[in-house]
C-alpha cells in the first residue's frame, strides 16, 4: 500500500505542478501591465499550488491565531521542505530560500518563476542583493517568509536565528511577524520528526520517498499575536527566536535524539 501511494502521488504532484505552472505563466504575461493584478494572480497561484500539493500528499493544515496581512515580513522555525507547501497554501507568499534549491530538478524552475529570493549564506557579499529583493517584494505588497535558523531541525527545539537577513527590517524598523510550525503523523506510522522533518543525513529523494508513503500528515501553524520591531538586527533576531520558541511545542525529546546518535 505504501509503495502504491508513492507511485500514485509522484505523477500527481508532477501533473498538478505542471498545470499550475502553465497557468501561472499565462497569467504572468496577461497581467504584466497591471502590477496589482499580477501580484494577486501570483498569490492565488502560490496558494493553489500549496493546497494542491497538500491534498495529494494527504496533508491537513490546522492554523491557530490570525495570519499577518500583506505586505508582511514573517519568520518561522524550519523543519522540512514541506514548510513551503504549508505556508504557500495559507499565505500565498514569497520565500527566502537557500541558493542550491534554485538548481533542484523541477522544483528549482518552479521556485525561480514565482519570485523566490535565493541566498548563498556562505557569501556575505550576497546579502545586499537579497536585502534589495526583500524590500522590492514588500514594496510590491507581498508577504515575505524567512526561515532564519538556516537549516531544518529535528523538532526538539528552535535553533538560533541568524540575524543577517533581518537587516532590512531592522534598518527600516519594520514590524516582523512570526509563526511556528509542527507536524504529526498517525500513531501506527513513522513519527513526524523522522518522516516529515528533514534533518538526518539522507538525500532529498530518499526522504521524499519515505514522506510520500505516509497515509496522512497534520501540519499545525501557530501565528504570533503581535509583530516585533527593533533597529538592531541581533536584538531583533533574539526577540523573534524567543517568541517562536515560547509558542513552539517540541515534537521529540532531545534526550531521545541523543540516544540515537
Amino acid at each position: 500500500m505504501k509503495s502504491f501511494r508513492v507511485s500514485i502521488r509522484i505523477p500527481a504532484l508532477i501533473l498538478a505542478s505542471a498545470v499550475l505552472y502553465l497557468l501561472w505563466l499565462i497569467g504572468k504575461y496577461l497581467t504584466a501591465p497591471f502590477k496589482g493584478v499580477r501580484r494577486r494572480w501570483r498569490k492565488m497561484m502560490m496558494s493553489a499550488w500549496g493546497r494542491s500539493v497538500a491534498a495529494i500528499i494527504g496533508m491537513r493544515i490546522v492554523t491557530n491565531g490570525d495570519p499577518p496581512r500583506p505586505p508582511f515580513f514573517m519568520v518561522s522555525n524550519h523543519l522540512s521542505y514541506v514548510d513551503i507547501v504549508v505556508y504557500a497554501a495559507r499565505l500565498g507568499c514569497v520565500f527566502i530560500s537557500r541558493g542550491d534549491v534554485a538548481d533542484w530538478p523541477g522544483i528549482g524552475l518552479l521556485t525561480r518563476s514565482v519570485g523566490t529570493i535565493f541566498v548563498n549564506r556562505e557569501k556575505m557579499q550576497d546579502i545586499p542583493r537579497v536585502i534589495r529583493e526583500i524590500n522590492q517584494a514588500l514594496d510590491e505588497g507581498m508577504g515575505v517568509v524567512l526561515f532564519p535558523e538556516g537549516v531544518s531541525g529535528a523538532g526538539d527545539r528552535v535553533l538560533p536565528f541568524h540575524p543577517s537577513l533581518l537587516d532590512p527590517a531592522a534598518k527600516a524598523n519594520y514590524p516582523v511577524s512570526y509563526a511556528s510550525i509542527s507536524y504529526r503523523t498517525m500513531r501506527d506510522e513513522k513519527p513526524a520528526y523522522l518522516a516529515v522533518n528533514w534533518w538526518e543525513n539522507v538525500s532529498f529523494a530518499e526522504h521524499a520517498r519515505e514522506l510520500l508513503k505516509l497515509s496522512s500528515i497534520e501540519a499545525s501553524i501557530t501565528f504570533g499575536s503581535h509583530a516585533i520591531r527593533s533597529d538592531d538586527r541581533k536584538a531583533l533576531a533574539k526577540s523573534l527566536w524567543s517568541a517562536v520558541s515560547d509558542q513552539f511545542t517540541p515534537m521529540v525529546d532531545s534526550a531521545l535524539l541523543d540516544s540515537k546518535n
